[in-house]
């Protein structure tokens, strides 16, 4: 199994969402979140919060198969994009066990 994490522009979370929900992808997260990078545009300003961010992004989280991983970052990959720089970043890592909550059993993926 695979977490694909994706920092992405605020604005493009629903167009990611929706996409995803439709390709059969409704177990996910998401998180409103501030970061630090490279790229600073007009809209960067520095955080009420924290002394070194400057920019809002989503992250998205999904756990999925491995043979799922090129399509959800694709979907990501195509619908979060501007063509502008600081689009975001994806990040793809392995997940050795996944467990239920509720059981405490080890469980795969539904």
């Amino acid at each position: 199994m695979k977490e694909v994490k994706a920092f992405v522009k605020p604005f493009k979370v629903n167009d990611i969402l929706n996409q995803l929900l439709q390709a059969g992808y409704p177990n996910l997260t998401v998180s409103v979140a501030e970061g630090t990078g490279n790229f600073k545009s007009e809209e960067s300003s520095l955080s009420t919060h924290f002394s070194i961010t400057d920019s809002k992004v989503a992250k998205i989280e999904v756990v999925c198969n491995d043979m799922d991983v090129e399509r959800i970052v694709g979907i990501i990959s195509s619908k979060g994009r501007t063509g502008n720089p600081g689009d975001g970043i994806i990040y793809v890592s392995e997940v050795d066990k996944v467990y239920k909550v509720n059981t405490g059993l080890e469980n795969g993926l539904n």
